[in-house]
């Protein structure tokens, strides 16, 4: 166990699944909810896929405001304040309609609660990294990411459901509200990480986070993990669309919010937590690609497949497993590169760049569903996560053949 971690600290992994409920519910509310509502009123997939490329972006760039976080205020106190914005900034897009002509008012709200849900995502990484012995940075991994991908589909699948019954405005924002504020209770659990890199001056706190970033890049570990970050492996990007091409599986609203929502938040959870399993247990680079090439066979088993509402539940759901046991691989690559100290700015500097692929490919998906109809969108998807998987296993064995001193 590393000296970081003690008895006292050492957390039980479940408690990660709290803590990053908040941040998959501000995504499903984007992809789940507002994709299904938007294409009910004939707004383009490519619209919708733009609107959910737009939420990732704080997402993406969070690295660059992290030192906030490692440097500022306290880790429980960032994740306490950020989850009152967020739930008050999703409630008020309960009032704003889901039609062409809101588009600029829903675009600036999920930008904000999406920057919003930066800070809380990057408070509960700190927390993680100081609380997680070196034998379970898989089972760590699996469970945040549980708690990622279950808030995605719960909390999507829920608030889809809310919108459909009278009174939606007031109860999907009391709902969401909750949902945001409720995991502050796991709090409880945790003590106020140690801050070494805190200096007296806060330039020299400043430094100290950024020297911390250096020794994990330099690395041949954590360049790796930097570089598999960039591409799209096991991003599950098809998965963002999956509501907004229902129509062509002949799925009505209720099924979308079963196997987009509820139904992909329980089993995208189980494959989270397997995942997590499996990466305790053999090298946690190779076991992310391998999740990937099976999700390519998933994404293309479902273009071939009839299209049916019956056949979209199962190939959702597969999708959504996979997609789990692939993101519980990704939370583990990056505990294992970054340590303890200025845990929050070193996670996202690796986390943040992973948003770049899941954007760009849920824009390449909506291109070729522009192109080639929803199979075109699938094929797209598997033939990318196949192709990245291939580049980094070349890139991985050059390194390790003309650098073999780089440790």
């Amino acid at each position: 166990m590393p000296e970081h971690v003690t008895p006292e600290t050492k957390a039980h992994p479940v408690l990660f699944l709290v803590l990053f409920f908040p941040m998959g519910i501000s995504n499903g509310y984007v992809v789940v909810t507002l994709g299904y509502l938007l294409s009910q009123h004939n707004v383009s997939v490519a619209t919708i896929a733009t609107l959910g490329a737009l939420s990732l972006l704080p997402q993406m760039w969070k690295f660059l405001w992290a030192p906030l976080v490692d440097t500022t205020l306290t880790i429980r106190g960032w994740f306490l304040l950020s989850s009152i914005v967020t739930g008050a900034l999703m409630a008020a897009t309960a009032f704003v309609a889901p039609v062409a002509s809101n588009l600029l008012a829903l675009e600036g709200l999920v930008l904000a609660f999406s920057l919003a849900s930066s800070f809380n995502a990057m408070a509960a990484d700190s927390l993680m990294a100081h609380a997680t012995g070196e034998e379970e940075k898989g089972r760590a991994g699996g469970w945040s990411q549980a708690g990622n991908l279950g808030g995605t589909g719960l909390g999507g699948g829920a608030v889809l459901w809310l919108t459909q019954h009278p009174g939606a405005e007031w109860t999907s924002a009391a709902a969401m509200l909750l949902a945001n504020m409720a995991p502050c209770l796991a709090l409880l659990y945790f003590p106020e990480p140690l801050a070494a890199h805190r200096a007296e001056r806060y330039l020299k706190s400043l430094w100290n986070v950024l020297l911390e970033v250096w020794e994990v890049l330099k690395r041949r570990q954590g360049a790796l993990a930097f570089f598999i970050m960039l591409l799209p492996i096991g991003v599950g990007a098809a998965q963002n669309l999956f509501a907004a091409i229902a129509g062509d599986w002949h799925a009505g609203a209720n099924t979308v919010a079963l196997a987009t929502g509820v139904l992909s938040g329980v089993i995208s959870m189980v494959g989270c937590i397997v995942g997590g399993i499996i990466c305790d247990r053999m090298d946690r680079k190779t076991a992310y690609c391998l999740f990937a090439l099976v999700l390519a066979v998933s994404a293309a088993g479902m273009a071939a497949a009839p299209h049916t509402e019956a056949m979209y539940v199962v190939f959702t759901s597969a999708y959504n497993f996979i997609t789990g046991l692939a993101y519980a691989a990704f939370g583990a690559v990056v505990l294992e590169s970054i340590g303890a100290g200025a845990a929050a700015t070193k996670y996202n500097v690796l986390a943040g760049i992973s948003n770049f692929p899941i954007i760009y490919q849920t824009k390449i998906d909506g291109y070729g569903h522009d192109a080639w109809g929803s199979n075109g969108l699938l094929y797209v998807d598997a033939l990318c996560g196949v192709a990245a998987v291939a580049l980094y296993f070349s890139v991985a064995f050059s390194v390790r053949r003309l650098f073999p001193r780089f440790a």
